[in-house]
């Protein structure tokens, strides 16, 4: 009798055990997360760089590459060639790139006279990780890029530098009628 109850216990321990391992795969799967939505985007009146405050609401309904940098940061100045090469080059198929400085006003402007870039470029150096943390920047890392469907939600991110032709791939899901420019 001891042994049945022993191993009906122990049963009832491994499928207790059993569950929870499956019930926080499927919560931390990319399939059991909800989408992130770029609402709080949408929602933050940013700066430009000649200091005027712009409604980001204008670009909903296009793809967005939308890449947080700073001045002071090398690789986030190593990719923005690339990114402006990607804006013009989709820029008539409704992708736009969005640069977003988490920095000072001036030291941007500087950069920007020096450096200049076809993409529009916000400054919010206070709302900055705030903005990317609600976009998926749990880990506070520049450059932070993040891709936005016509949906409004977030498709994906990537921490770190990245290049033209990764943009590319993720860019290829979401307009797959068209052939893309590195094909």
């Amino acid at each position: 009798m001891l042994k049945k109850s022993l191993s009906l216990t122990a049963y009832l321990a491994v499928m207790i055990i059993l569950g929870l391992v499956i019930r926080h795969f499927a919560i931390n799967s990319p399939a059991g997360k909800p989408a992130i939505s770029a609402a709080p985007l949408f929602n933050a009146p940013l700066t430009d760089i000649h200091g005027s405050k712009q409604d980001l609401s204008q670009y909903k309904g296009k793809i967005i590459v939308l890449n947080f940098w700073a001045t002071w940061c090398p690789p986030c100045r190593e990719e923005m060639p690339e990114l402006s090469q990607l804006h013009m080059e989709y820029k008539d198929r409704n992708v736009v790139v969005l640069g977003v400085a988490e920095d000072e006003p001036a030291p941007v402007r500087e950069y920007l006279q020096l450096s200049p870039v076809a993409y529009p470029v916000f400054i919010a150096e206070n709302e900055s990780a705030d903005l990317g943390m609600h976009l998926g920047n749990d880990k506070s890392v520049l450059p932070y890029t993040v891709i936005i469907g016509t949906d409004g939600n977030v498709i994906g991110t990537f921490f770190g530098r990245i290049n033209k032709p990764l943009l590319e791939k993720s860019l290829q899901i979401l307009l797959p009628q068209q052939k893309l420019a590195y094909n």
